[in-house]
């Protein structure tokens, strides 16, 4: 028992029985991100048409496997949902009230359908470097005497000048450049590497991938004939060769890795880009900044 405000008399605990409407609550969120709330309003309509989205609530970003995973809480005229991005996807808190376990679940599912996706999409360019590199790993696992491991260096050097000819195919390079042997490794990898990463800006990672490559190739090569190879060192340069693989792989795929466009109005380079479907005269794209206010939306809605 208590004393009901204001009047000193004692009575019932008084508990709140009637909860804020979903479309009042976006008044009480101290952090809002009205283009990406949007991009998740606009999803869940799409996916449960006849719901329309009351509320929409970032609730956490998460740093699994390598990617980031954002988890929004969405209430609707007729139920409330999870969903979760990259890649997106909705789950009822019906069925699915503990958010970890469904972050879990959903992190499970994406990995096993870009599984599928790579299995079924088209050729690689790089799928005979993977098989040369795979060769090389089964057989460090099954080595034993010394010409084992004699023979991963080997198939360590066959996989980098398959990795040089993928990327020579892959390249633009200048008729004026005179172009070294086709097994000449160190020479090819630095040549690449001035196309890939020219400029004065890109000195100490070009020159970083150069070395990187180069000591890759020497200790591969010095496997293939010492007869002192060991699991030891054949582990070393399988991950060294690896490792300049996933380089030389994000290198060629850094013009759509790396951001450069700039929010005009404080300079951050967290410039996402939306679909509208209600931009004349057919719906089009738009770009918000996800530090500032600012947005390139040709009849932005009002925010308040």
């Amino acid at each position: 028992m208590i004393d009901e405000p204001g009047t000193g008399v004692e009575g019932e605990c008084v508990f709140h029985d009637h909860p804020v409407p979903p479309d009042e609550l976006s008044r009480y969120s101290p952090d809002r991100d009205y283009h990406a709330e949007k991009d998740i309003a606009r999803y869940v309509e799409s996916q449960a048409p006849d719901e329309i989205v009351q509320h929409v609530e970032r609730i956490k970003k998460e740093i699994a496997v390598g990617q980031v995973f954002e988890v929004w809480d969405v209430t609707t005229d007729k139920d409330r949902w999870w969903v979760i991005t990259n890649m997106t996807n909705l789950y009822s808190q019906k069925y699915f009230p503990s958010l970890d376990y469904t972050l879990s679940f959903h992190i499970g599912l994406m990995m096993r359908l870009r599984g599928k996706q790579e299995t079924s999409s088209e050729a690689n360019p790089f799928d005979e470097v993977f098989r040369r590199m795979d060769q090389a790993e089964d057989r460090l696992v099954s080595a034993v005497e010394a010409e084992d491991f004699q023979a991963v260096g080997m198939l360590l050097r066959e996989a980098l000048v398959t990795l040089i000819t993928t990327v020579r195919g892959l390249c633009e390079i200048p008729v004026e450049i005179e172009l070294p042997q086709d097994a000449n490794f160190i020479a090819w990898s630095d040549l690449l590497m001035n196309q890939l990463c020219a400029g004065a800006s890109n000195k100490a990672l070009r020159q970083h991938l150069k070395n990187l490559a180069k000591e890759a190739w020497q200790l591969a090569n010095w496997l293939t004939h010492t007869k002192s190879a060991s699991r030891t060192a054949s582990s070393i340069a399988m991950h060294s060769c690896s490792t300049v693989v996933g380089h030389t792989m994000q290198v060629l795929n850094r013009a759509s890795q790396d951001r450069t466009d700039q929010c005009p109005v404080c300079k951050s380079r967290d410039v996402r880009s939306h679909y509208d479907i209600d931009i004349p005269p057919s719906g089009d794209s738009y770009l918000s900044c996800g530090v500032c206010d600012w947005d390139d939306h040709p009849g932005v809605e009002s925010q308040s």
